[in-house]
Parts: C-alpha cells; structure tokens; sequence
C-alpha cells in the first residue's frame, strides 16, 4: 500500500460521526466548508426529510437531500470522512438514487436546449440601440 492510499483510507471511517458541514465538503458537494454551512442554513441540505444544524452528526445509512444551484441530489451516506480528496474518494462517500440522477440529466437538457435557443448578439449595441436599451431600463425602475 503506497503512503498516499494509506493516507486516503485512513481519512475514511464508518464508525465515528462526522458534523454535516463538514462531510458535504470532504464529499465534494461545496467547493469550502463556510458554503455547505451556508447551504445548510439556508434550509438547502436536509437529512431524512428534516432541516438540519450544519453541526448535526452524519451517520453512515442517512438519506441527504442537498440542493446546490439548479442541481437536486438525493444520496444516501456510505462511509465518513473529515479529509477533503480526490474526487474518486470522495465518490466513495456516497451513492446517488437512479431517481435523482435520471431527474439531474432531465434537468441538464432542459436548461442545454434552452441555452441552444440564446444566441448573443454579433457585436456592441450602436447609439440607437443603447438608447433603446436605456428607454427600457426606465420603464423597469418605475
């Protein structure tokens, strides 16, 4: 077993418990710990159907709900880890239903065709047309 691996396996337990906070971010969910915090706050992470503290122990067997921007993930916990690594760790933590995966790729071309339909415009608005723009803005403001 190389030192890194040992390092890797060493991180991962499924005995102790672990703060919610902390394992969405050794998970990979949240990018820092003070975003899965501020997730959890905002009611956007719940364990077993119910909101939560970002303090409240993680047990291995618990069904998560995390909503992170348009993206809805149903996962249920299978090992614990206070070490943020690789993602092909941090895959270990978890395992996603077929349901909300199926729902995520939905979700996923949904908002692809809609992008598709956008398209830019070729070049900066000229004299006319940024007072078009600015006559518009004004009528939003009232």
């Amino acid at each position: 077993m190389t030192p890194k691996s040992a390092m890797q396996s060493a991180s991962i337990s499924t005995h102790a418990d672990v703060r919610l906070d902390v394992w969405l971010w050794a998970a990979r969910f949240f990018k820092t710990r003070a975003l899965a915090k501020q997730a959890v706050e905002h009611g956007r992470v719940s364990i077993d159907g119910q909101a939560r503290k970002p303090s409240a122990p993680v047990h291995v067997g618990v069904s998560l709900r995390i909503e992170r921007d348009a993206d809805v993930f149903a996962v249920e916990v299978l090992a614990l880890s206070t070490q943020r690594g690789p993602a092909s760790v941090a895959q270990t933590l978890y395992r996603e239903n077929e349901a909300s995966r199926a729902a995520r790729e939905a979700v996923r071309v949904q908002r692809r065709a809609e992008a598709a339909g956008y398209r830019p415009p070729a070049g900066k608005p000229d004299k006319r047309a940024r007072r078009l723009i600015r006559a518009l803005g004004d009528i939003d403001a009232q």
